[in-house]
């Protein structure tokens, strides 16, 4: 019997990705960060609580939201996913249904008619959450939210609906994380390092270089796939539409995408729409 494990792009075993709240100035300067090393993130945004044009925040103010219009400016990028957090951050688990389900929908039509793209990812407003939140979200088109769970692992999500990173920016095992990233054996399994966090945190603690090293020591990989939230969501929804014979001596592909896998210990890749004897 054939083993077969997902790849991701080109065959690469290893996925990076980032996740960051609520659209603070602050992200501009992280955004430069991913730009400066080749990385992609996905960022959160509540679209009903956009600072008005001209706001001059009071010194030491730490949490400082962007307006509209520089939002616009700023996530408008390759490389970026804008992604739902409620229209108005409140804690959805507290909320009725209905209310749930209007806070997804807004922030979500908000933010498909300023990006002009299709808006599918999420993150929970204070990490909070309940099954009765879940069914709203799926009602409204999502595919996935991210929590504030870590786990210290790289192991490929089972529930994206209740979504768990690695871990956030500051917690104290991030470069240690990152050593066993680069030089751990995963035994085919993809992997995936997830890191999230609040880029004003940055300005907060004045430690900028923390994600200035992680992000350095993770540059430039070639076993590593670069990615958005939504790609990787995307990817992994895809390899499951492939189609393996009994003996996982055949494979058809469905898909819109090129597909990678390892069988046997080989890598291999199979195009859209292509019908693959595998040997």
């Amino acid at each position: 019997m054939a083993q077969i494990f997902m790849r991701f792009p080109e065959g690469k075993y290893k996925a990076l990705t980032f996740s960051y709240d609520d659209g603070v100035e602050q992200d501009a300067r992280l955004i430069e960060i991913f730009r400066k090393y080749g990385l992609k993130g996905t960022f959160n945004l509540n679209s009903a609580l956009y600072a008005p044009e001209g706001t001059v925040y009071e010194p030491g103010r730490v949490h400082r939201r962007m307006t509209e219009k520089a939002v616009s400016e700023l996530y408008k990028q390759e490389g970026i996913e804008v992604a739902v957090h409620a229209a108005t951050h409140p804690w959805l688990e507290q909320m009725p249904q209905n209310m749930v389900t209007k806070e997804l929908m807004d922030d979500r039509q908000n933010l498909e008619r300023q990006f002009g793209c299709i808006v599918r990812g999420m993150a929970y407003p204070f990490g909070t959450y309940s099954d009765q939140v879940v069914e709203s979200m799926k009602t409204v088109g999502i595919v996935y939210s991210r929590t504030v769970h870590s786990t210290h692992d790289f192991l490929m999500p089972v529930d994206w609906m209740r979504l768990p990173a690695t871990c956030h920016h500051n917690d104290p095992e991030l470069m240690n994380l990152a050593d066993r990233f680069i030089e751990g054996v995963s035994y085919g399994r993809p992997w995936m390092f997830y890191v999230w966090g609040h880029s004003y945190e940055f300005e907060e603690r004045d430690n900028w270089e923390v994600i200035e090293k992680f992000a350095a020591k993770m540059a430039n990989r070639d076993d590593i796939w670069y990615a958005t939230n939504i790609e990787i969501y995307d990817y992994q929804d895809a390899f499951k539409q492939l189609k393996f014979s009994m003996d996982g001596d055949m494979v058809f592909n469905p898909t819109a995408y090129e597909m990678w896998f390892e069988r046997n210990g080989e890598v291999q890749s199979v195009k859209p729409g292509e019908t693959k004897r595998l040997v």
